[in-house]
């Protein structure tokens, strides 16, 4: 009689067709998950979903959506990435930040519950630290988001945390920093409207003579006068997504890590960089510094590392440069190329 193969564990992600998401479901495939991707394609690329992935497209404000994705499925977890993620928007339109992200996230822990699936590995961010008392930062330095989008962020840890205690829902929340880099294959990339990533900003610069990369300011408290940023590649992220949920439920309940590489780089050391990886003069102009922008923002990531056994591996700038690259320049208009 022939063997038949054991069933991939089947996990949902939601959100699946943005940026991290997309990355995420690649690395879900290569450690013998298989990754189902709910998506409203509000912000996501139907083209980033890998041929043999299913694709549902929903909204987590539509609690029908919802049931139907839930509905014969047999999901051991969830990643959420969904969420509206711009400072300034969250800025100008709050109730939209509130409604999108609170309201969406407790539609979707409740059909998590309701369909007895009880783990879920969420994407945070730093912002729910607000102003940086130290660097580098560490998990336990106090919460006092400044803007409605940390505000939600860290509103939402605070609802795991108490859907843990009622309800023994287990989760893990991942607070990045600058997310930044491309698919090291080269399938998919960063294409976001408008684009407000530094990053894909210098590269788009690369590729067009004509714009002009905006750096705000030169009168900071550090070497060069310009911003310090912790980036960290997406794949690098997307493996700890997947080593935390790995580890959720087994060694740990309830937590949440900083994912940085632990190293800062100026925007002008960016700009230069760039400019060695691409070989393109990429025009530069500073203008007036944004409100609320601290000198250094760099993360401590020993937590993760000593508890989720996460090891970077694309923790260079260059390397992180070479990887976007590859993708911007081959796709200019991003997945519309």
């Amino acid at each position: 009689m022939a063997r038949t193969g054991r069933k991939k564990p089947e996990v949902l992600v939601v959100g699946g067709a943005g940026y991290v998401g997309s990355h995420t479901v690649r690395v879900l495939l290569r450690e013998g998950y298989q990754p189902v991707v709910f998506d409203n394609l509000t912000t996501g690329h139907r083209k980033s979903v890998p041929a043999g992935v299913r694709f549902i497209r929903g909204d987590l404000l539509k609690p029908a959506s919802l049931n139907r994705a839930f509905a014969g499925s047999d999901f051991r977890a969830v990643f959420h990435f969904a969420a509206k993620a711009l400072v300034g928007e969250s800025v100008d339109d709050p109730a939209l930040y509130y409604r999108e992200n609170i309201c969406g996230t407790l539609n979707l822990l409740d059909a998590m519950l309701a369909h007895g699936v009880k783990r879920v590995v969420f994407s945070s961010t730093a912002a729910t630290y607000g102003v940086v008392e130290e660097v580098p930062l560490k998990e336990d330095h106090p919460k006092n988001p400044c803007n409605p989008y940390g505000r939600t962020k860290w509103t939402i840890e605070c609802m795991l945390r108490d859907y843990e205690a009622a309800y023994g829902l287990r989760s893990v929340s991942l607070r990045y920093f600058n997310a930044a880099g491309c698919d090291p294959e080269g399938e998919i990339g960063e294409d976001h409207d408008p684009e407000t990533h530094l990053i894909p900003n210098v590269l788009k610069a690369a590729v067009n003579a004509r714009v002009r990369v905006k750096i705000f300011g030169n009168k900071y408290a550090t070497p060069d006068g310009t911003c310090v940023r912790d980036y960290i590649h997406v794949t690098d992220l997307a493996q700890a997504h997947v080593l935390a949920l790995k580890k959720l439920g087994r060694d740990i309940r309830l937590d949440a890590f900083n994912l940085g590489n632990g190293n800062g780089y100026s925007v002008q050391q960016v700009v230069d960089t760039a400019r060695e990886v691409t070989g393109r003069p990429i025009k530069a102009v500073v203008t007036r510094p944004r409100a609320g922008d601290p000198d250094i923002l760099v993360a401590s990531a020993a937590r993760a590392r000593r508890v989720l056994g996460w090891k970077p591996q694309f923790g260079s700038l260059r390397k992180i440069l070479e990887t976007a690259w590859a993708w911007h320049s081959t796709h200019p208009r991003g997945f519309g190329s």
